[in-house]
């Protein structure tokens, strides 16, 4: 379904599709007929795969600043990095043990920072390595391998698929990649998603999970980061976006939640239409600063000039 066009002087010169599904304690609504099609989980599955943290105990042994860390995917900047090393240390495991890949931070800010420092950025600078670093002290935990992970048929692995499959009330077999950070990544329609985000955040075994949430929004994300900006808003949401153009949003007072899907994967199209919602179901009233540079509904010249506007279609 078309969700936003983008006018200049009247005409249209951009369209993003995508689908909506909403789920509230009564009922599930969609807003485009995704007709049960399943999307990669991609980051949002964090927070599920996180849920393992509590079933092996190891989130006694954790501060909420730790957990949210691995659920996240956070911005790389100083606190971010700091954070994940610190798990890391906690159970004598070492950076160079991290399967996940060395990119650019994603904050700019530390981009900037690198460079004037004089530093390469590493896998800990990857949005991923929070994850990375709790799957291997869970693999440290229960004396799995810690060299192959992130392989399918690795015991680690197989215990997350299970886990996602009984949170989100999967019953089919859907397709398996791999993720961007090399791990197993798993589909479902997005309907299950949000079945495996209300059992998770509403089950008190994960209480940890939602605390870290609630209490760690910018480890989560960070720097211009929508889920960042969505939580530090309204304390009662929980957030978190994945690549691929999706962004889960839960209210923890109403037992709702939704997610979008964005069918092209743009970054600022999501944020248009999260927002939209947000403000739709009265879930914020005012967008602070930090939400106002996500939800840029006008199309700007260099200088600053209006030339065109976002329009929602739903």
């Amino acid at each position: 379904m078309k969700l936003l066009e983008y006018y200049r002087d009247g005409l249209i010169e951009e369209e993003h599709y995508g689908f909506i599904t909403v789920k509230t304690p009564t009922e599930t609504k969609h807003i485009g007929e995704d007709n049960g099609y399943p999307f990669f989980l991609r980051s949002c599955a964090k927070p599920l795969q996180a849920s393992l943290l509590c079933d092996y105990g190891l989130d006694r042994e954790l501060s909420l600043e730790q957990i949210a860390v691995c659920c996240a995917s956070h911005a790389g900047e100083q606190c971010h990095v700091m954070v994940v090393r610190s798990v890391l240390e906690k159970f004598g495991l070492s950076e160079k043990m991290l399967q996940c890949g060395e990119h650019e931070p994603v904050s700019f800010s530390a981009q900037k920072e690198l460079i004037l420092k004089g530093e390469k950025a590493g896998q800990i600078h990857n949005n991923c390595s929070g994850k990375h670093a709790m799957m291997l002290a869970l693999c440290k935990k229960n004396g799995w391998s810690l060299d192959n992970y992130y392989e399918l048929e690795h015991p680690l692995q197989q215990s997350i698929k299970s886990k996602i499959n009984d949170l989100c009330e999967v019953t089919e077999i859907y397709p398996i990649t791999t993720d961007g950070c090399g791990v197993p990544i798993f589909s479902m329609p997005l309907e299950n998603i949000l079945k495996g985000y209300l059992n998770l955040f509403f089950d008190d075994k994960y209480v940890k999970i939602k605390e870290a949430f609630q209490n760690c929004p910018y480890l989560i994300g960070g720097e211009n980061r929508l889920d960042t900006a969505v939580m530090m808003k309204n304390p009662h949401l929980i957030s978190k976006v994945g690549a691929g153009g999706l962004c889960v949003v839960v209210n923890l007072e109403e037992k709702s939640a939704f997610v979008v899907k964005i069918a092209d994967c743009d970054m600022r199209a999501r944020a248009i239409c999260v927002i939209k919602l947000l403000k739709d179901f009265g879930w914020i009233k005012e967008e602070t600063d930090f939400m106002k540079i996500q939800n840029s509904t006008d199309i700007l010249t260099i200088k600053g000039l209006k030339v065109g506007e976002v329009k929602a279609c739903f």
